[in-house]
């Protein structure tokens, strides 16, 4: 099968894509990377009107930092964030979870605002984003700048906060301090297929962070508070002992099998902890 007939613009500025995203009304489709959207086209699940170009964007590949966070512009692909070609606020867990997209050669395309944008419930940017507490920033035709929480831009499966007039232009990501630590636990049938249970853990003491989270959850992610709470006052263990009865109640809409394999996630990434990250 093949795309159905569309008009194609590359545009010099993410702005400029906002503007044509609402000229056309909502009936087009920002294209970065491709490795989503176009098997989409190709299947016909997506059928824009038009298709815009933002690869050669001027603003795509950004990069600033300051003291708290590290702003990634959206268009750095994952196989460079694997490889380490911009700075990692996050002691190498931003590393690691890129290695284990895919395949190499969709990281060699895919882009870490792409993912975001697309908002399959089972990526791992989606997850890990939410888990560290960024926000992700789009503009629009206007030219003003829009923030969002990560932990809730995604509405849906492949639904996000944002309009039909902003485009996703870079990823404001905490800084963790040098003695945080971090567990990350992919569940899936074998590797580079998507994920059926995303569990996701920080603990950094130092800037008060302890966040706790289930993904992959056929919509938004789940923030488990009160896992993060034990973990944040007591220790990992501690935590370990609160995953499954949180997870029974905040994800009370899934069934019993579902959420055992969400805790069994969550677990693993707590236990990681306290796993020297060479052994993850």
């Amino acid at each position: 099968m093949k795309a159905a007939a569309f008009d194609y613009r590359r545009v010099e500025t993410l702005r400029d894509a906002a503007a044509l995203l609402a000229e056309t009304g909502g009936n087009s489709r920002v294209l970065a990377g491709g490795q989503s959207l176009g098997p989409m086209l190709n299947l016909r699940l997506a059928r824009p009107g038009m298709l815009i170009d933002i690869k050669r964007a001027a603003d795509f590949r950004s990069l600033a930092s300051d003291e708290g966070i590290i702003s990634i512009g959206a268009g750095w692909t994952h196989a460079e964030i694997e490889d380490g070609a911009i700075p990692d606020a996050t002691g190498a867990l931003m590393r690691f979870v890129a290695s284990g997209i895919a395949y190499r050669a969709v990281r060699n395309r895919g882009t870490l605002g792409g993912s975001l944008a697309h908002a399959d419930p089972a990526a791992d940017w989606i997850a890990l984003m939410a888990g560290i507490g960024a926000s992700i920033v789009a503009v629009g035709a206007d030219g003003k700048l829009a923030r969002f929480s990560a932990d809730s831009f995604v509405d849906g499966a492949y639904r996000t906060k944002l309009n039909e007039s902003q485009v996703l232009i870079a990823v404001e990501v905490p800084r963790l301090s040098a003695g945080a630590t971090w567990g990350y636990c992919k569940i899936a049938r074998k590797v580079g297929e998507f994920a059926s249970a995303i569990g996701v853990a920080i603990h950094d003491p130092q800037r008060g962070i302890a966040r706790v989270l289930a993904g992959a959850a056929d919509g938004p992610p789940v923030v488990l508070t009160q896992t993060g709470a034990r973990l944040r006052d007591k220790d990992a263990q501690a935590a370990v002992t609160a995953v499954a009865d949180e997870i029974e109640t905040a994800m009370a809409d899934h069934d019993k099998a579902r959420r055992a394999l969400y805790a069994t996630a969550v677990i693993r990434a707590l236990r990681q902890l306290n796993v020297p990250r060479e052994s993850i």
